[in-house]
This record gives structure tokens, C-alpha cells and sequence, in this order.
């Protein structure tokens, strides 16, 4: 029999959607329950719910009123995430290249200095966590990771940038994240990915999901370059490990 859980606060967004919150900070179990129920969803679907969104805290619900109401649909999401046990997330897990430091990570040097090791000690630590990407978000393809190394967390930056480069791998409090287009962020930047967790003429146009593991591994200025040029013309430069 499945466990019990503690029950998730049921909240309303809008008068079309519901958000079934696990806990009110980045926690890696609220993460695994969120994941757990949208795939509990995805396998048993209620009839009426239209969209589900997953987050690092809580899942959104879309439902279309006509089909079911707010309370009834309530009760169901409430009892499923409940009773949701641990189900297999079938975790696809993804090797994702990195080019550290120089023009494609300028705070590098600096994020070392602060946490008072060398670069290659700090590129280490990121390249040795096992990674789960949590949540897409922010902007399309935006992939937040969980499971950062404690020993280099760091404060996002007190100025954010408001340009940086697409492909961009940054750490920000205890995430990490793989940014595909450029646009602004407060994170430290480190290195960049050729990988294109988005690409719109591409079959996948997103590439990760939510649950999906990753390990990052370092590669070089000129491997870079190869894999990037690849990645332009829809090719996916990311290697995906057999389960």
C-alpha cells in the first residue's frame, strides 16, 4: 500500500487553474512529489484538466470549468497527491558538454576566488553533481537544475546583466541552469553549452524535461566551436545515455 503524505496546500489561479503547492521553499522531495503527481496526471488523466505545469515547489493545474469545477477537481488532485507513493518518473538522463571559463564563463575566476578554491577545483565540483532538471521556465528551454555541489552555492549578484549569451551555464543560490537564449540574469556566469535545449526548427523543439537527469562534462574553446556549429543546423549535440 502506498504511503500517506502530508497534503499539499490547494490553492486557485484565476478561475480556470489550481496550484497544488508542496512547500513554500526549493526543496529537493517537494520537487520529486511535484514531478511524481504531473506524471501520476499524465498516466491517469481526470477528465477536464487541460495543462499541467510543473515548478520547483508546486504543479499548476488548467482545467476547463465547464467540463469540471473547482471543488470537485480539488479533492481528486488532493487524494492523488496523497496517495502517490514514489512512481517511476522514467527519467531520461542527458551528458551535456561545457566549455568553462575565457569569453564563455567571465565569472569563473571571480565565483572561484569568492569560494576560495581554483577554477579548475570550482569546475570539478560542477562537473561532478548528478543534476535533475527540476523545472523549464523563465524564458523557452530555460532548464533550472537541482543537486548544485553545497560548496559552491553562491548569492545571485547584486546587479544583474541585463544581456547574456544563449547557451550560457550559470549558478544562482543552489541552482545551476542552462540558459538557451541570451536575455538578462542575475546568476554567475561559468561556462557555455553548444546544446540547444531549444531550437524551434528542430524535432524536439525542447529538448529536456522536467525529471530528466544530467551530468555536465568540460570540453574545449575548439570542440566548442564544432559542436556549436552542429547545434545550428538542428543537430542534437547532447548525448543521451541508454536507461
Amino acid at each position: 500500500m502506498a504511503a500517506t503524505l502530508s497534503p499539499p496546500r490547494i490553492l486557485p489561479s484565476g478561475d480556470a487553474a489550481i496550484t497544488v503547492e508542496f512547500s513554500r521553499k526549493i526543496d529537493d522531495e517537494a520537487n520529486r512529489r511535484v514531478l511524481t503527481l504531473d506524471r501520476v496526471l499524465a498516466d491517469r488523466p481526470i477528465a477536464g484538466i487541460t495543462e499541467t505545469v510543473p515548478t520547483y515547489r508546486s504543479l499548476l493545474v488548467h482545467y476547463d470549468p465547464a467540463v469540471i469545477d473547482f471543488d470537485t477537481l480539488a479533492g481528486k488532485l488532493l487524494a492523488c497527491a496523497q496517495r502517490e507513493g514514489r512512481a517511476d518518473l522514467r527519467a531520461r538522463r542527458w551528458r551535456i558538454p561545457v566549455t568553462y571559463g575565457g569569453e564563455h564563463g567571465i565569472d569563473l575566476e571571480d565565483v572561484a576566488r569568492t569560494l576560495g578554491m581554483t577554477p579548475d577545483r570550482l569546475i570539478a565540483l560542477h562537473t561532478g553533481s548528478a543534476y535533475r532538471v527540476a523545472m523549464i521556465g523563465f524564458t523557452p528551454g530555460w532548464s533550472y537544475l537541482s543537486g548544485l555541489d553545497p560548496a559552491i552555492v553562491m548569492p545571485r549578484r547584486q546587479s544583474p546583466r541585463l544581456s547574456t549569451l544563449a547557451g550560457t551555464i550559470s549558478v544562482g543560490g543552489v541552482q545551476t541552469g542552462i540558459q538557451c537564449l541570451s536575455g538578462p540574469s542575475g546568476w554567475h556566469l561559468l561556462g557555455r553549452t553548444p546544446v540547444r535545449t531549444y531550437q524551434f526548427r528542430r524535432d524536439p523543439v525542447f529538448l529536456l524535461e522536467p525529471g530528466d537527469a544530467v551530468t555536465l562534462y568540460p570540453i574545449d574553446a575548439r570542440e566548442f566551436a564544432e559542436r556549436d556549429e552542429a547545434a545550428e543546423h538542428g543537430e542534437i549535440v547532447a548525448e543521451l545515455v541508454p536507461s
